[in-house]
């Protein structure tokens, strides 16, 4: 048999003619002349988080999400706060890990405990692809809204079935640096630049994310060319600068301190985008959405809650200047 070479994801793994070979996210097998997943409905995760958690904040502020994952990753990221089931070893049987759900229980269970929408999350939800792409269907038929929080690192085609799914994606922008992506996640930047673009252009709503980790990627230099890169595609993607907190194989580094973000903020600020927020450290500056026009907080939050919403139809309540989202 010929080699086939797996479309899911950028890595475009080559399957050989052997059930043994699973591919680097550990999640799939050869059989045949198909590639089948190894984790269909098998969930290692389900949670209700606040959407704010993803995090997207831009969409339904203040509403609940259904959050799930199957075990499996195709990056190999040494700040993994999710390791214990990302990052599995080969030898493990993802065949028979998880509560096994159907896409139908899975969207049951999002309308039945409240929540708007149902997100694929914790690990990347790229390598559970055809479970996803059914939940969304799903979700849709129930009126539910569907957010991949994702690395960016599917493949063009993966991209383009879930355009046609999503209600919104948030998008690691890990670094600006190839050789951290090579080193620190076992991945490359330009897929991710590109699906970031891609995304941009497509109907579905855009977040980016950005873990600030001190010493690797951190510097002013690398923000503001992020923040360029963000502000050419347009200055109303919102932007979440993260900060770091000690995990896996990067638990010898300090966290990210408040200052760092606050700095950061005030970089990409100045190079053009309009919505950029601090996360993980709630109660400093940079986590409400201020209108761009005149200043005000027209969304007030401290860490996942809301603490004051001052929308009016999609736009500021004290100028009307319409601020770009999914509000209702």
């Amino acid at each position: 048999m010929t080699t086939l070479m797996c479309g899911i994801c950028a890595h475009a793994c080559p399957f050989p003619d052997s059930s043994d070979f699973i591919g680097r996210c550990r999640t799939r097998r050869r059989v045949g002349d198909k590639i089948e997943s190894l984790v269909y409905g098998r969930l290692v995760a389900e949670h209700v988080d606040p959407v704010e958690k993803k995090p997207i904040y831009h969409l339904l502020p203040g509403s609940l999400t259904y959050s799930i994952a199957t075990a499996g990753c195709n990056f190999r990221c040494a700040h993994c706060q999710n390791s214990g089931i990302s990052q599995v070893d080969k030898s493990a049987a993802l065949e028979k890990t998880g509560q096994v759900r159907t896409p139908g229980e899975v969207a049951r269970r999002a309308l039945a405990t409240g929540c708007h929408s149902i997100s694929y999350t914790y690990v990347e939800p790229t390598i559970f692809l055809e479970f996803a792409l059914d939940c969304c269907r799903e979700a849709k038929n129930l009126g539910l809204g569907n957010i991949f929080v994702s690395n960016g690192f599917m493949s063009p085609e993966s991209a383009r079935r879930l355009a046609s799914a999503l209600t919104a994606i948030n998008i690691d922008l890990k670094s600006f640096s190839d050789n951290f992506y090579q080193k620190v996640c076992a991945g490359r930047l330009q897929p991710v630049l590109d699906n970031i673009t891609r995304f941009h252009h497509s109907d579905i709503w855009l977040e980016v994310t950005t873990l600030l980790i001190p010493g690797l990627n951190d510097s002013p230099a690398e923000i503001a060319a992020m923040a360029d890169f963000l502000v050419a595609l347009s200055p109303d993607i919102p932007w979440h600068l993260s900060g770091f907190h000690p995990a896996y194989r990067l638990a010898n580094l300090p966290p990210t301190p408040p200052s760092t973000l606050i700095a950061a903020r005030e970089i990409a600020l100045a190079r053009g985008l309009r919505y950029v927020y601090t996360g993980n450290r709630p109660g400093i500056s940079g986590e409400d959405t201020l209108c761009p026009h005149c200043g005000a907080a027209v969304m007030s939050r401290n860490g996942y809650r809301i603490r004051d919403n001052r929308l009016k139809d999609g736009a500021c309540s004290d100028c009307g200047a319409a601020i770009p989202g999914i509000w209702g």
